[in-house]
């Protein structure tokens, strides 16, 4: 990313976060930019995020380190990041009718994660996220062993959190990306 796209980024990234107080009320934009001067690996994935239609801006703040949560903030779960099934090993075991990929193989490669239940539950709490499409989340490793993986949405003005085959992919499932900085 060179010096021009950067600053571009990061006036973009300041305007939401601006634009956006109640998400983050006790952080101010110098915070968050110096933080992220720090972390120079984050503004590729941040970058990614924004190309990918996430609209990323921080939801959260870990009190014991000081490390800021971004986090997907469009209203739908990101339409460049759609019709995935969950991982690579179910992109894999497909045969036919095969996704162009999965949601774990294209937050890998943004180098970003897949929002867990509570962070996704929390940024319900910002807002009103996903109410005609659904975003996979992270997945405890005994549920996917078994073939499962979970996923979230909005509906009935209340925030649900359900399983699918891995394997399962849909034109209205995406992913939620989520970046500690």
């Amino acid at each position: 990313m060179n010096k021009t796209e950067l600053q571009a980024l990061m006036a973009l990234l300041q305007a939401r976060f601006e634009a956006h107080m109640p998400r983050h009320p006790l952080l101010a934009w110098a915070q968050v930019l110096q933080r992220l001067d720090r972390n120079t690996a984050a503004h590729q994935a941040l970058a990614r995020m924004e190309a990918t239609g996430g609209e990323p801006d921080v939801i959260l703040q870990d009190t014991a380190s000081g490390q800021l949560l971004f986090a997907d903030c469009a209203a739908e779960s990101p339409s460049g990041r759609r019709s995935l099934c969950f991982d690579e090993q179910a992109l894999a075991a497909r045969k036919e009718n095969r996704p162009a990929g999965s949601a774990q193989g294209m937050a890998d490669a943004m180098g970003v994660q897949l929002l867990d239940e509570l962070q996704y539950r929390h940024l319900q709490t910002l807002g009103a996220f996903d109410c005609k499409t659904s975003s996979w989340l992270a997945t405890p490793q005994e549920m996917r062993r078994l073939g499962g993986a979970l996923f979230g949405d909005r509906r009935y003005e209340r925030v649900f959190s359900y399983h699918n085959g891995v394997q399962s992919y849909y034109a209205a499932r995406g992913f939620r990306a989520g970046l500690w900085v």
